[in-house]
């Protein structure tokens, strides 16, 4: 795959922290509007990779390019978000204390200076960005509700909410089923399928049925680099998976 027809293309990317190589000449390429999970076992590096990506960590070699131009070991973490890269990290961080809806009202890309944010009146088309945001994230019913009184996987469904507010291609969400009831694990693999459908989306994922749920690509990590790529089923057929990751 050409890094110029890529929405996000690692080659040869490594970092070490006190001589351990926590990844270690790792290439991977994710295309515009694919969905691709990434397992592998604690300490395989993926909240590292994620952390490269988003700029919070520098890679000590190797290429790392958004949308095929943009060398992103030359950006700062809030260049990165402008970019369109937007991450989830696994504890939801939502405004606790305002309603569903100012929480997403508050995340919508627009100006937002001191006074742009005091003065800012909602257009009719955030409002129906909102709306369709709701919607989305099934909290429609919630809009006025407090955040805090939202259930574990309601505050995750917002925050995805947030982030998409503010349009980013790329999403990167880490865990996102980790504290789930069952019912709202199967519906946030639906929700994640359908943001698919126009953002690029990368999982970093523990657990195997839901990743089964998304029906995606699988990159497995193991000790900072590629292990194996394909189907779930495909790599968990593959015996260096099964002896380092899913036999254990």
């Amino acid at each position: 795959m050409a890094r110029s027809t890529s929405q996000l293309y690692l080659d040869g990317v490594s970092v070490s922290f006190d001589g351990f190589k926590a990844i270690n000449d790792l290439s991977l390429t994710i295309d515009p509007g694919e969905m691709r999970a990434i397992i592998g076992p604690n300490g395989a590096g993926k909240t590292t990779m994620m952390d490269i990506i988003t700029g919070k960590t520098r890679p000590d070699t190797g290429e790392v390019f958004f949308n095929g131009v943009i060398d992103l070991t030359g950006e700062d973490e809030a260049s990165i978000a402008e970019l369109g890269i937007g991450r989830k990290f696994q504890k939801p961080t939502v405004f606790e204390s305002h309603t569903v809806w100012d929480n997403l009202e508050l995340s919508l890309k627009a100006p937002r200076g001191p006074f742009a944010t005091l003065f800012h009146v909602v257009t009719g088309a955030e409002k129906k960005r909102i709306e369709e945001l709701l919607e989305l994230i099934r909290l429609g019913e919630k809009r006025d509700e407090l955040a805090a009184n939202l259930s574990h996987g309601q505050k995750q469904w917002l925050e995805i909410g947030m982030l998409l507010a503010q349009d980013p291609k790329l999403l990167l969400v880490d865990e996102p089923a980790a504290g789930m009831t069952d019912a709202e694990t199967a519906e946030t693999a639906e929700l994640l399928k359908e943001i698919a459908k126009d953002h690029s989306v990368v999982v970093v994922e523990h657990d195997m049925d839901f990743v089964r749920s998304l029906g995606v690509k699988v990159t497995v990590l193991h000790e900072g680099s590629v292990l194996a790529e394909g189907s779930l089923d495909h790599v968990s057929a593959d015996e260096r998976v099964v002896e380092v990751y899913l036999g254990r």
